[in-house]
């Protein structure tokens, strides 16, 4: 496992996929770390040092858009990810990269190098 790597907040309430997600991405060089709830989420986002973040749109019943804010707020570059697609999205953060759940690993990979790639850029 990479101690070195960037460090992803995973946002996930599916224990299962978060694991196996931790695993990919760990696999791949990443540091992780992981909040099933979004008030552990937003604590982590306020004050971790974060690369960058994967937020799945429904946590536990719960929208994960306090979170996204306060990325936004200190400039961590995120994605969301979701069986719904954009749809879900509210308009502020429509263009924000969307990983498809069931999650493709290839996907998984490649959207967050770009993420960390051009953080600052959206998808039209």
């Amino acid at each position: 496992m990479a101690a070195e790597g960037p460090c992803v907040l995973l946002v996930e309430d599916e224990m299962c996929l978060a694991m196996m997600l931790q695993d990919l991405l760990e696999h791949a060089g990443y540091r992780v770390i992981k909040a099933a709830r979004v008030p552990a989420a937003l604590s982590l986002a306020e004050g971790g040092d974060i690369d960058a973040a994967i937020l799945d749109v429904n946590v536990a019943g719960k929208e994960v858009f306090p979170v996204a804010d306060e990325l936004r707020r200190r400039g961590v570059p995120f994605m969301f990810a979701s069986g719904y697609g954009d749809r879900g999205l509210p308009g502020e953060f429509r263009g924000y990269p969307m990983l498809q759940k069931p999650y493709d690993p290839a996907a998984l990979g490649t959207m967050l190098r770009n993420v960390l790639a051009a953080p600052d850029v959206r998808l039209s």
